[in-house]
Parts: C-alpha cells; structure tokens; sequence
C-alpha cells in the first residue's frame, strides 16, 4: 500500500520564538520521506506572536497551512487539525519536543508498515519526578485498559485514516492520548512502538505540575468508566 498524502498537526501554543527554526527542521527531514506532506499549524489561544509568524510561514512554504483557535487545548488542537487535514496518513506531534530526525523516522516507519498506527516511546525524562510520574501513569492507564505499551502521551503518533474510530477522538484536553490509545486497544488496531531517546525542548518550559498530574490520574481513571459505560 502507497500513501498519497501524510497531514502532519502541529499544536502551536506561545511558541513563536522557535517556530521558524523547528519548521525548517522539519522541512529539511521530510524530503526524506517520499510520501507528499502538509503541515497543519494549529494555533491555540496565544498570548504571543504564534498566529502572526505562523501565517507568515504559511507565505513561505506551500505545504502549510495555519488554522486558528481562540480556545486553548492540546487535545482541541488535536481535533481540530484531524479535521482539517486532506492525507490518507495522519500525524499528530507536540511541536516543542519532537526532534526533525524522530518525526521523519516515525512517519518513515508507517510508510512501510501500511495499517499499523506508529508512535513515540520516550526512553528518557527531564528528571526523576517526572519518570516518577510518567510511570506511575502509563502503569494506571496499562491496567484500566488493558495495553501493551508504554508511552500513553507519546509523540509522534502516525495512522492510517481507515483506522476511522480515531476520527472520531472526543477528548479536548491532555487526556487525547489516552482515549487513543484505549480506542486502538479496543479496536484491535495494531499499534508498533519506536523508541526515541532524545529529551531536548524547542522551548518553553513543561506545564505539568503535581496538580495537573492528580488531574490526569483521576482523568484516565474517569474516560475509563465511561468508555466502560458506552460498551464495545
């Protein structure tokens, strides 16, 4: 099976500071991918320049387009490009950490392995904390439904758009990541893990705070009840 297109979202949230460089990164890795791409630049209740430098970078490359909301969230972001986007591969990644190399390796990956959704495997965290954290939440969301794998918030995630459940992701918060992956899970969609072992930002400083953990924890515990509730 040949791709025609991979739509690549990109949630941009006050990062108008790096978002040139990372973008030509990006676009310099890609021409090693021989499946054509656009680039979905979801901008999200910025306080900065982002919309501003994004549209400029619209002007510049004609594989991107920018699509604007007023409402923040990295799971609405998500949700909005998957809606936008044109592709028969699609694509979702956390611009400030994934590195040129891992995007095109990821998208690489599911060229080749055609009906498979590949995604990131950070082998390494910012500091003990927030390994601490991490497993202590990929260990609940293992066992609330029932998965194999490792990284529940792991960025780059690549799929097929056949895998039509995965359209249909209504969470609108950090808890996107989790509902795609229980979807996959009870889908039966099979799901291939690549380990990428960079820790580097593009910038900005992580948001996660112990309050926004505890959040998370009763979060997934919540979306497994009621995905429980809403049956097979």
């Amino acid at each position: 099976m040949t791709y025609s297109l991979v739509s690549i979202i990109l949630p941009v949230h006050n990062q108008a500071d790096h978002i040139p460089e990372v973008l030509a990164e990006y676009e310099s890795a890609l021409v090693n991918v021989p499946t054509p791409h656009e680039v979905l630049l979801v901008v999200n209740a910025c306080r900065d320049r982002s919309l501003e430098v994004s549209k400029e970078l619209a002007e510049r490359y004609e594989s991107v387009n920018v699509i604007h909301s007023e409402r923040g969230g990295w799971g609405l972001a998500v949700l909005m490009g998957l809606e936008a986007a044109k592709g028969d591969l699609l694509c979702y990644t956390n611009f400030a950490r994934t590195q040129a190399k891992d995007l095109s390796l990821i998208i690489l990956y599911a060229t080749v392995h055609p009906n498979v959704v590949v995604k990131a495997n950070r082998k390494i965290r910012d500091n003990w904390r927030r390994r601490l954290g991490s497993l202590i939440y990929n260990l609940e969301c293992r066992a609330l439904f029932d998965l194999s794998y490792w990284d529940i918030n792991g960025t780059p995630k690549v799929f097929p758009r056949c895998f039509d459940k995965l359209l249909s992701l209504s969470r609108q918060d950090d808890l996107i990541d989790a509902e795609f992956n229980a979807l996959c899970r009870r889908e039966g969609y099979p799901v291939l893990e690549v380990p990428i072992f960079s820790n580097l930002r593009h910038g900005g400083t992580s948001t996660t705070s112990y309050l926004s953990a505890i959040k998370m924890y009763w979060g997934a515990y919540e979306l497994w009840r009621t995905m429980r509730s809403d049956g097979p």
